[in-house]
């Protein structure tokens, strides 16, 4: 009964056993379920499956035309914001922490980014009228 509960509670080898035998079923059934669709499902190759097909709309003219940098700048500021939210979680599990001096850190980084905010509405970048 001892050696039980101690090789229970040590960190050993053995420990890991359950995380890999999850991790061979988890394999193994993906590995077999594509084999046997890829080996048992109907095999009709028809014109009309082998043609590009994007979202249901008629393909017209050539894939490699310009797009307007103005999905781009958008793409772009919105992955800038997001990330500027990711920063206030450390801040928000430490702010006891943290104290005065992380407020005012913080207030400084949002000042930071209101600032950039305000720059890109003063320049336009977020008006889709053209």
């Amino acid at each position: 009964m001892f050696l039980d509960i101690e090789l229970l509670s040590a960190t050993t080898p053995f420990s890991y056993f359950p995380i890999v035998l999850q991790l061979l079923a988890a394999v193994g059934f993906v590995g077999i379920t594509m084999l046997a669709t890829h080996f048992l499902g109907p095999k009709r190759k028809t014109k009309d499956k082998l043609i590009n097909f994007e979202s249901g709309i008629e393909q017209i003219g050539n894939a490699r035309q310009p797009v307007a940098i103005k999905y781009f700048l958008t793409a772009i500021l919105f992955v800038l914001f997001d990330v500027e939210v990711i920063f206030f979680y450390p801040y928000a599990v430490n702010f006891k922490e943290l104290g005065w001096d992380g407020f005012f850190a913080m207030l400084m980084f949002v000042a930071f980014f209101m600032g950039g905010f305000f720059y890109i509405i003063k320049k336009g970048a977020l008006k889709w009228e053209d």
